[in-house]
């Protein structure tokens, strides 16, 4: 039995080198080699779709080995999202564990708001993943200027830290649009940017982790700077939210 693979033929005219080489043969014919056009008419054709197939066919295995680099990316992003989704829970037992002994109900409620945001982080990771797998561009023009008009709403209510990421992400999110509107494929500024909001998450988290078991949760000062690490890692969930959604 003979399985005969069925091939993915081009339209030339989506190819015009293909067209280009086919016309240069087909002038070539008639008029070096005083070839009749109807002899050279066919094979013509034929080498016009056959290069516009061969081009086609190596234009689809790039954009799936970058498709295939893209998902490795987004992979490794979910499993750094897991292990701060698991550091997290750990987090929001001590917390709730030595805050309540300390009677920090404020300081507790920050930091169990922070982690229950960052537990939140493998799902939305995942719904990239989602809308990454089988799509040629990840964001329209629109949508990116949807997202880069709701940072910049938030960055005229911010201030301090939480400024300065958002004017990170405005940053990375204008360059996404550009590409967009270019025509080129804006996915990989996309995921980079959530790798750099993920590393962020990771090391907020961390810090606020190693500064609970140490602080003296009797100093004014010390519980203000957990404070605002807590409402680090919150901002930061939410910067993910607004370059998911």
């Amino acid at each position: 039995i003979i399985t005969i693979k069925k091939m993915n033929i081009a339209n030339p005219l989506n190819y015009p080198v293909a067209v280009l080489v086919s016309g240069i043969f087909f002038v070539g014919g008639v008029r070096s080699q005083n070839i009749s056009p109807l002899i050279m008419l066919p094979s013509a054709a034929a080498i016009a779709v056959g290069g516009a197939t061969v081009l086609k066919t190596q234009s689809q295995r790039q954009i799936n080995r970058e498709n295939q680099a893209k998902i490795q990316e987004i992979e490794a992003i979910k499993a750094r999202s897991q292990s701060i989704a698991e550091k997290a829970e750990i987090l929001r037992q001590e917390s709730e564990k030595n805050l309540t002994e300390s009677n920090q109900i404020e300081l507790l409620t920050a930091v169990q708001y922070g982690c229950n945001l960052a537990l939140e982080l493998p799902a939305k990771i995942e719904t990239l993943a989602s809308r990454l797998h089988g799509s040629d561009s990840l964001l329209a023009p629109q949508e990116i200027e949807k997202q880069l008009t709701e940072v910049k709403a938030k960055l005229d209510n911010s201030n301090g830290v939480a400024r300065a990421r958002l004017q990170e992400l405005a940053a990375s999110l204008e360059n996404n649009l550009k590409l967009a509107k270019e025509g080129q494929d804006a996915r990989e500024a996309q995921i980079a940017s959530l790798s750099t909001l993920v590393s962020n998450s990771a090391g907020i988290l961390q810090q606020l982790q190693n500064q609970l078991r140490n602080s003296n949760l009797n100093s004014s000062e010390q519980i203000e700077e957990l404070l605002v690490l807590s409402d680090e890692l919150k901002n930061i969930q939410e910067n993910v939210d607004l370059l998911i959604t």
